[in-house]
């Protein structure tokens, strides 16, 4: 029950907003009483919280996974990385939205502690494009910190507008923001890479 409160909420808050969804809301969606509720959440701002938490936590482990993989090159683990968060909008749209929107509604506390998540993501691909550097696969005119930022402004905020039901798919998404990234968009540095393979 816990789990079906959290999904019904996720798709209320995103179709209504956080502020605007009541208690009442929830569990009328679910034909359950408010008591249901209150057994498994002190508030709606809880709520909202363990639907945070869930999704950067989930996140982070599975960007760890591919920081571990010994195998891959830092090309391969940022085109990875990169995927990640775009499959995400198919998989997670709802949550992924849900999570940048309704941030703010979280107390100061609960917010830094999701924060703190979130810069341990984009620290995490700050140190792949380091290593990167250093071992000769990314440019030594790299500020790591900035190209961080730059690929989450572009993954994270495709949210808002990517359709995966579109004429683009995830994969094809993908393969357009890593070669972007990677290659540039200027007529002499646009070629067939082979990190795309």
């Amino acid at each position: 029950m816990k789990e079906k409160i959290t999904e019904q909420s996720v798709l209320l808050f995103e179709k209504k907003g956080f502020s605007q969804t009541s208690i009442q809301d929830i569990v009328d969606a679910l034909n359950v009483t408010k008591g249901t509720f209150y057994y498994y959440f002190s508030s709606k701002e809880q709520l909202l919280m363990e639907i945070h938490f869930h999704y950067i936590a989930d996140l982070l482990q599975r960007q760890r996974t591919i920081i571990a993989d010994d195998t891959s090159t830092y090309k391969e683990k940022l085109r990875r990385m990169i995927r990640l968060l775009i499959f995400d909008i198919r998989d997670k749209g709802a949550s992924a939205r849900v999570f940048f929107r309704e941030m703010k509604h979280l107390s100061d506390a609960n917010a830094e502690k999701i924060k703190q998540k979130r810069d341990a993501f984009r620290c995490n691909i700050e140190k792949l494009i380091r290593d990167g550097v250093s071992n000769g696969e990314f440019s030594k005119e790299l500020q790591a910190d900035m190209i961080a930022f730059g690929i989450l402004g572009v993954t994270n905020w495709s949210y808002q507008w990517y359709d995966p039901n579109g004429k683009i798919s995830e994969d094809a998404l993908s393969t357009i923001f890593v070669n972007m990234i990677l290659n540039g968009i200027a007529a002499d540095s646009i070629h067939n890479s082979t990190v795309m393979n």
